[in-house]
């Protein structure tokens, strides 16, 4: 009739909130529980199988609620208020003779990495690593030592750009092209008399610390 408004179809596709654990996660969500992941197996109370599976599920969670599964039986991480990540560096150059020298813990991964090292060991350990981009290209100029990298589940390393003279590539595998990547590593530049060795995070094991190595590839 005249003057009636039908309320017909009214509120259509406006239904009840769904919970908080149903809400779809976004990358930052996935990355919160990532870092709490990290530091609960750097306080011994994770081991590296039960990291990496976690993380695993993590990068791949869909929901709130499947992300709050995995620090359930974990202590909550206290995030300082206002804390922001850093911005990265455009290029972090790493220059060494005669010694050993490791990036580690929580340090912040810059745009590009030059590696400049003659006749020593370097490390690089990105299992807590703040993450800025999807990509890390690894500008690589060494003569002699290993150079090491220390990875976790969603990060993968490309070497194929680096030209290797008297040294080999062990640990690296061609990783799961479905399986989720936080951070792809790319190697350019040269590297001879030497390895370049990626490792597993570290294990947890009763009385010492280790590093195991990946499976060298056929």
């Amino acid at each position: 009739m005249p003057g009636e408004i039908s309320t017909a179809g009214s509120g259509a596709g406006h239904g009840p909130r769904p919970a908080r654990s149903a809400l779809r996660a976004s990358h930052a969500d996935r990355d919160q529980v990532v870092a709490a992941l990290s530091i609960a197996a750097g306080d011994g109370r994770l081991s590296a199988q039960e990291l990496d599976e976690r993380v695993e599920a993590a990068l791949s969670a869909r929901t709130l609620g499947e992300l709050a599964d995995l620090t359930a039986d974990l202590p909550p991480v206290p995030v300082p208020a206002g804390r922001t990540v850093p911005a990265p560096r455009d290029v972090l150059r790493i220059e060494q003779k005669f010694s050993r020298t490791e990036r580690t813990g929580s340090w912040v991964l810059p745009r590009r990495l030059e590696v400049a090292a003659q006749w020593c060991s370097v490390t690089l350990d990105f299992t807590q690593a703040v993450i800025t981009q999807d990509t890390l290209e690894i500008d690589v100029d060494m003569q002699g030592g290993n150079l090491t990298l220390i990875v976790g589940p969603g990060i993968t390393v490309d070497p194929y750009g680096l030209t290797l003279e008297f040294g080999k590539v062990r640990g690296h595998r061609t990783p799961d092209p479905n399986a989720p990547v936080r951070l792809r590593i790319e190697l350019a530049g040269r590297k001879s008399f030497g390895h370049v060795l990626v490792r597993r995070p570290r294990r947890w094991l009763p009385g010492r610390r280790n590093l195991a190595a990946l499976p060298a590839s056929s």
